[in-house]
This record gives C-alpha cells, structure tokens and sequence, in this order.
C-alpha cells in the first residue's frame, strides 16, 4: 500500500526519502511504502495549520465534535481490518490490536462530549453591576509527536482533545507504524474535517525538530523516551513553548505477603508482558516480600515459560514480537548485561536466535513458540518472555528502560522497604501493589511517587476519561487524558464583564 501526506487538505507524495513499513514478525513483507515529507513540505503544513486555525476555532463546539464523532464511527466500523494491519506493522496481538482501535473510537466519542460540558466559569465581582468570566481559548497550532507502541491510541488522545478544544494540528508519527496513523487521518477527514485541520507529515527526527522549532506551533505534545523528551523540553523552554511530554517507566509492581499470589502473578505477567512489553506503563521491577518471593517467583516464571510466542495474527499467540531490530538487540544486550552483573535468569535464559544459554542459566526452558513460527526459524523480531531474579537494585537493569518483555526481581524484607524500593528510579510514571490489607493500600497512596497507582491489578492501563501521565523523568507539563487534556489545548482568559454605565 502507498502511504501519503496529508498537507492542507491535499493528500500529497513526500519529496523526501522513500521508507518500507516492515512486519516485524516477517521482517521481508512490506506491509505499506511511502516518501518522508521535505522540510517545505513540513513548512507548508504549518503554514496550512496556522491559515485554518480561525476558522475552526470559531467553528462552534457541538460542530466540530459532530466531526469527531463521525470518524469514531468510520474507525469502529473499520476495527477488525485496521486491527489486522495494525498488529502487521507493530507486533500486537490480534486482540490486542483490534482492542486499540476500538479505544481510538471511545476517545474521539470522550472529546467530542466536551461540547455537551461546561466550558468556563463565572465569578462574583466586589463591585455592583459587574461579573467576572473565565472563558477557555484554544492555543492555535498544536505540533503533535507521537511514538511506534500504540500507532493509533495515543494519537487519538492527543488529536481529539486538540480538535475538539478548537485547535489546528501538524502531526508526525513514529516512522516505524505508519500505516495507522494514515487510517486515523482518513477517518477524520472521511468525517468531514476542514482542509489544514489536521497536517499528517511523515518523517525522522529531523521532521520532528523542524515541528518544535517552527515558530508558526504554538505547543508541542510529545510521547516518547525520557532522552529525547527531555531535549524537546529544553528547547521548547528556549523558545518559551508550551510543552507537554510523556516520557518512559521504569514501573515496579509490589507484591506484598498477604496477597493472593495467583492473582498476583497473573497480574504481573500481563503488566510485563501484553504488548511485549512495548509501553510505557509496562512492569518491568518486581519487588517482592521475601516471606513469599520463592513461591510468587516460581508462579511468575511458570506463566511466563507457558506463553505462546509467535506471529501476532494467530490465533493462538499470546504475545508477538518487538518493533524492530534494534529494539530485539537493546533487550537481548540489556538482559545479557544483567546476567553478567549477577541476575539469574527464571526464564527466557536463551534468545531465540540459537545463541548459547546466557553465562550462569540452565538451558532454555523459556517461553513456548507456536509450532513452525518465526521464533523456530530465525525470522522476526522475538525475544522470550523473561523473569529474571536479580542480586539486588545496584544492577543497570533496575535503572534502565528496555521497554520488552522483561521484569526483573528483588526481595524486601517489609511494607517499608518495598515502598521505599518502589520509589527508588528516576521515572515515576505507574506501579501496582498487591495486598489484602486496606490500610496498607491506603499507605502506599501516600507513599508512592507515581502518577499512576494500580491496587490489586496489572501496573498497565488507562481509562480515557481520567488524567495519565508521570512524574519526576516520566512526564513533564499537564497530564494527558481526562479533563486534564483542556489544561493545556487551551488558554484561560478572564473577563471583567460589567455593566454600561
């Protein structure tokens, strides 16, 4: 399939380099092709952005989320294929994938409910004959930054709070899952979205800078790593821009000795591994009482070992590959690495490419392939569900994102020390507790440093009508989803609304 640009109104050929979107799982099938849009390319969007943003910011509320709500039923209608082509090009389960677009639908539906809410406030005045307003403004062009993990979802939550607010986008994806961001465009178009609402440039890096340093966006959302964040909130507080980043986790799930260990390490399980452990809420530290660490450990690596690994459209598979070459070597170096410093391996010891067993592990006895998939032959980018226990939190692993299907295990000898563990990382976006004690569950909330807290479930997941987002290295700006969103796709104005006299 040929993949396009969409440039005020126009769905358009990039000048720029040719790029294949490849399936991860069969690194040799092409699943779409397109061309990089130029930098006039990307300067003609912005300047499309910045020629509609009048015109739809006094398009009224309830018109505009008529928009969005036609595309949320374009893209529910187109589910199960968008769905397919979406674990094609990304790796997700089949499930998994037709669950995201799905949720694409729910938060167009979310945003496009604003109009029915209110949408500013009114004051008293000290002085007779006189009210006083807050209205909210959209902030004009938003330049949207969105990653690989989830191509459709998280695009979706920052188009359709943006739009719905009144504002006018310029939008760059991750190079990696382009076909998905092509289906969200054509929805909103197809729904009747006014030409330069919405500016789809395809590109690296470079398009990404080219969008923060424009001095025709007036805001940056970006969705990313914490390295690459933290440059976009550099230069974006050079510029004076106002910026909003989700960055990475490094999130910990606390399994305390009350808790129903079954329950936990199900948990755990789907927290490290769904998605392959592609996101950002994805448990990656496991901190364990060490009244039950051996037996929640043997669970743990049991479930992990069961998994059904393979090609992501079938039905049978539990979880599929990485997005990409690179992603496979950063993990498979990254575990490696931990074995070096002193972690053993309780299951995933071997890659599947036929390496030795990694210095210290049994042989492999890791996660189950699906009889004749890739992970037999050699072909995609898989690595196995891996539980490693580790000698303790001075390791790189604990420091470190490798954002795959790894978590990594330490002992705590009480409640105290395995909150204090928890909040031991730079990032502070989820984590999860699992207990049976009330009180305890009430402390960890006042404890933890986290922006997302999850008592008795997976560290992973998000409802779209509540805020996400992190603290400390994780998120910077207001927090995404929710109500949240308004705080930064628009402007408070206040206004002294008096008499004549």
């Amino acid at each position: 399939m040929d993949l396009l640009n969409l440039i005020g109104g126009r769905w358009v050929e990039g000048d720029g380099e040719e790029f294949a979107d490849t399936n991860p799982a069969r690194p040799s099938e092409v699943v779409a092709r397109g061309r990089f849009a130029s930098a006039a390319e990307v300067e003609r969007a912005v300047a499309a952005a910045r020629s509609a943003a009048p015109g739809w910011a006094a398009t009224p509320h309830h018109a505009r989320a008529a928009v969005l709500v036609a595309a949320a039923d374009i893209v529910d209608a187109a589910a199960d294929e968008w769905g397919a082509e979406l674990a094609r090009e990304e790796g997700k389960t089949l499930p998994e994938a037709v669950a995201e677009v799905r949720g694409s639908a729910r938060i167009l539906r979310y945003y496009a409910g604003e109009a029915d809410r209110e949408s500013g406030e009114l004051f008293a005045s000290p002085r007779p004959g006189e009210n006083v307003l807050v209205v909210r403004k959209p902030i004009g062009v938003a330049g949207l930054i969105t990653p690989f993990n989830f191509p459709i979802v998280i695009p979706a939550w920052k188009i359709a709070p943006a739009l719905s607010y009144g504002n006018t986008v310029v939008w760059k994806p991750s190079s990696l899952v382009p076909l998905l961001a092509y289906r969200l465009a054509q929805a909103l178009t197809s729904a009747g979205l006014p030409d330069g609402v919405l500016n789809l440039v395809y590109g690296e890096a470079d398009a990404g800078s080219a969008i923060v340093d424009h001095p025709g966006v007036d805001a940056i959302s970006f969705t990313g790593s914490t390295a690459v964040g933290r440059a976009v909130i550099a230069r974006c507080g050079e510029l004076g821009k106002p910026v909003q980043t989700e960055m990475g986790g490094k999130n910990a799930s606390v399994v305390l000795a009350d808790a129903d260990l079954d329950h936990a390490a199900e948990q755990v399980c789907l927290g490290a591994f769904r998605s392959t452990g592609q996101k950002c809420t994805a448990t990656s530290r496991l901190i364990v009482a060490s009244q039950v660490a051996d037996e929640l450990l043997e669970r743990v690596a049991d479930r992990a070992a069961r998994l059904v690994v393979g090609d992501p459209l079938s039905p049978d598979v539990e979880m599929g590959p990485l997005v990409s070459s690179a992603a496979r070597d950063r993990v498979t170096s990254g575990v490696a690495r931990a074995v070096d410093e002193g972690a053993k391996p309780l299951a995933g010891s071997s890659p599947y490419d036929g390496a030795k067993p990694l210095a210290g592990s049994s042989p492999y006895e890791g996660a189950k392939p699906l009889a004749g998939s890739s992970p037999y032959d050699g072909d995609g980018w898989f690595v196995p569900p891996t539980v490693l226990d580790l000698p303790g939190t001075g390791v790189d692993f604990w420091r470190t994102e490798l954002f795959g299907p790894v978590v990594g295990a330490v002992r705590a000898s009480g409640t105290e020390e395995a909150l204090a563990l928890a909040n031991l990382s730079d990032h502070g976006l989820s984590a999860a507790i699992f207990t049976r004690d009330l009180g305890v569950a009430l402390r960890s909330i006042e404890r933890l440093d986290v922006g997302v807290l999850h008592v008795n479930s997976e560290s992973a997941g998000t409802f779209p009508y509540v805020p996400f987002g992190g603290v400390k290295q994780s998120g910077f700006g207001p927090k995404e989803q929710g109500r949240a969103a308004r705080e930064f796709f628009t402007h408070t104005m206040t206004v002294y609304l008096g008499a004549p006299a």
